[in-house]
C-alpha cells in the first residue's frame, strides 16, 4: 500500500495515527527502562522482596479493565449510529478513570501506613520503583482522561458519526493501551520480587 495515495482524510487519518503509535512505541520505551532498572536493582541487598503491593492496587487493576470494555461499549454504539448511548458509555468510562486514580492515591495511602515512602530514611529501593511506576503511569491516565474528556466534547457536538469516528478510535486505542500497561505492570510488580 502506498502511505501517498488517498484523499486528503485518508492521509490525515493514516498520520494521526501514526503519531498515536509513536508515542505508545515511546511510553513503552520508558516503562521497559523502569521494569528493567526493577530487575537490575532487585539484586541489592537492600531490596525489600518481601513487601506485597497494596490491595488498592489490584482493585484499582479491575477497575481499569472495566473502563476498556465501557469505552469498546461507547465506540461499539457510535458505530451503530445511537449517539446517546456512546456518549454515556464515555461517561461512564470517564468515572472508571476517576475511580482508577483514587483507587491508586489509596494504594499510596496503604503503603504510607505501612511504613513504606517514596524517598527517606524508611524508604526502600523497591518501594520508590512502585511509587515511580504507579505515579508516572498515573500521569499517562490523566492525559488519556483529557484525550477522553476531548471526545466527549466532540460526541456532545455531533463530530462522530456511524463512519466518521476516528477522534474516538485513537482515544479507545490509547485508553486501552493505558490499560494493558497497567495490567501488565501490576502483575511484573507482584511477580518479580
Amino acid at each position: 500500500m502506498d502511505l501517498t495515495q488517498g484523499t486528503a482524510e485518508e492521509k490525515n487519518a493514516r498520520a494521526k495515527k501514526m503519531m498515536l503509535w509513536f508515542g505508545i512505541v515511546s511510553l513503552l520505551m520508558g516503562f521497559a527502562g523502569w521494569t528493567s532498572a526493577y530487575i537490575v536493582s532487585s539484586s541489592r541487598e537492600d531490596w525489600a522482596s518481601d513487601v506485597a503491593l497494596p490491595q488498592a492496587f489490584l482493585y484499582s487493576t479491575i477497575i481499569i479493565i472495566i473502563s476498556s470494555f465501557s469505552y469498546m461499549l461507547a465506540k461499539k454504539a457510535v458505530k451503530e449510529g445511537q449517539s446517546s448511548r456512546g456518549t454515556l458509555w464515555l461517561w461512564v468510562t470517564l468515572a472508571l478513570g476517576v475511580v482508577f486514580v483514587v483507587l491508586q492515591f489509596t494504594a499510596f495511602s496503604q503503603l504510607v501506613a505501612n511504613g513504606y515512602y517514596f524517598t527517606g530514611p524508611t524508604s526502600s529501593i523497591k518501594m520508590s520503583y512502585v511509587f515511580l511506576i504507579a505515579m508516572v503511569h498515573i500521569v499517562h491516565v490523566v492525559a488519556g482522561m483529557i484525550s477522553l474528556l476531548v471526545v466527549l466534547y466532540n460526541q456532545s457536538k455531533g463530530r462522530y458519526t456511524s463512519k466518521n469516528y476516528l477522534g474516538l478510535t485513537l482515544g479507545a486505542t490509547f485508553w486501552h493501551f493505558l490499560d494493558l500497561l497497567w495490567v501488565y505492570l501490576v502483575l511484573f510488580m507482584t511477580f518479580v520480587k
